[in-house]
């Protein structure tokens, strides 16, 4: 690709960013796909949300989190034999409409902790150009949905089927795991991208956005991971995603004249296949964390051909992705943690979480912070506070079941969620 294309991209890139982030949560992290907003935390120095909730909605098993998109809210859930997608007004509550697919609960190939999660784990993928979401069942339902027409389906396929994806072979001694799949599509330009996990035809495939045709697949070949996300990630000047499969943490360059191509692979083996947390990126670094064997959290900095340890420190995540905000790093796993991006170095440590969590970074320089069975918190983040731990507030949504599913901010509202489809609509103080 030449550097006028190259150019051309980042600018795409930067416009469309820009353009979703007022007030949209249009995918998985939100519109710049690394969890933070332009909204404020609201905290006024006293008071931060309104209660009781604004509103409240059943909306299906699974653990994939709400879009937001102006005034309506999508969400996808498992309901007696179906995945329904609905799409409510982000103001009451109230079903617009709705739209129901035969899919089963698990994965055919599903093995173990049944009993922790159920129905769609993917985060829908919303492509602001056509108005098309994409959706990804447990068991390999590539689905693609207009929602100007009230979530008319405009293409499907079956990834198990049309790729010949088998069960993910057990690697440690371990227990084995499979949840089917998981990680999130990905749309880039022209193209949905999706972590298919074929090692016939390729870890990552790229499809036409608009009819679901395959365009490319990568040159990596390596059973799927079971990660919430892809993230796109530029090394020297050119546009590649970080994917992590069941076996590394891989860079597939996606530019034209190299694309599919491996840029490096960093190994990132994991007990029950378990790396839930997604790819952290900054420039061109990349956070990965698990607990189990690994028990750590290590970045990796990553040149077109070569992928170097920059550091590695005992501050795993089991499902929360790391925030990286400026000279710090924050993850939710048992207790809050901030650390210093240079150095992996802990700064300071709090709170009681469990394993479920996510965060967002607000304008303001404050945490959201979301884990257990719904306990939401606002923390202050490092730059006012550097060196102790400060929980400014707490609500507690008290859930029956995990909050898997991530938190959403967006428009001075808190959308919240648990695994077997429990959603509540906080409103934040101005």
């Amino acid at each position: 690709m030449s550097r006028m294309h190259t150019v051309a991209l980042v600018t795409l890139l930067l416009v469309n960013c820009k353009s979703i982030s007022a007030g949209d949560w249009p995918n998985w992290r939100g519109p710049t796909r690394d969890d933070h907003v332009a909204d404020s935390s609201g905290w006024d120095g006293k008071e931060w949300l309104s209660v009781p909730p604004s509103w409240k909605a059943s909306v299906g098993e699974g653990s994939s989190s709400p879009l937001v998109i102006g005034d309506a809210v999508y969400t996808l859930g498992y309901e007696s034999g179906n995945d329904v997608l609905r799409c409510l007004n982000i103001q009451d509550g109230k079903v617009r409409w709705e739209v129901r697919h035969k899919t089963p609960r698990y994965g055919r190939f599903h093995e173990g902790d049944e009993g922790l999660y159920s129905g769609t784990s993917s985060t829908p993928e919303y492509d602001e150009a056509t108005g098309y979401l994409y959706t990804l069942s447990t068991d390999g339902d590539l689905r693609c949905f207009n929602t100007k027409e009230q979530g008319n389906l405009i293409w499907q396929r079956n990834l198990y089927v049309d790729f010949k994806v088998t069960k993910r072979p057990r690697l440690t001694k371990a227990p084995l795991r499979d949840y089917g799949y998981t990680t999130s599509p990905l749309v880039q330009g022209e193209l949905l991208l999706v972590e298919v996990g074929s090692t016939e035809r390729g870890s990552v495939i790229a499809f036409d956005k608009k009819s679901g045709r395959e365009v490319w697949a990568s040159k990596l070949k390596e059973e799927a991971g079971h990660t919430g996300g892809m993230t796109p990630i530029t090394v020297q000047g050119v546009p590649c995603v970080a994917v992590i499969t069941q076996r590394n943490l891989a860079v597939i360059r996606i530019d034209k004249d190299n694309v599919g191509k491996t840029v490096a692979t960093f190994p990132w083996v994991t007990d029950f296949a378990n790396s839930i947390a997604s790819p952290a990126v900054s420039g061109d670094s990349v956070l990965i964390t698990a607990s189990y064997n690994h028990n750590a959290m290590v970045r990796v900095q990553f040149a077109l051909t070569s992928a170097k340890e920059i550091w590695r420190v005992k501050a795993p995540s089991k499902v929360c992705t790391p925030i990286i905000h400026g000279k710090y790093v924050y993850v939710s796993w048992q207790k809050f943690r901030c650390l210093d991006w240079e150095t992996g170095q802990l700064n300071w440590e709090g709170g009681v979480f469990g394993d479920p969590g996510s965060c967002i970074a607000t304008r303001d320089e404050r945490i959201v912070v979301y884990g257990g069975k719904g306990k939401l918190a606002l923390i202050e983040g490092a730059g006012r506070s550097p060196k102790e731990y400060q929980e400014l507030a707490v609500y507690d949504n008290k859930f029956p079941s995990e909050g898997w599913p991530h938190v959403v901010l967006t428009g001075q509202r808190i959308l919240c969620r648990d695994r077997l489809g429990h959603l509540v609509c906080l409103s934040v103080k101005k």
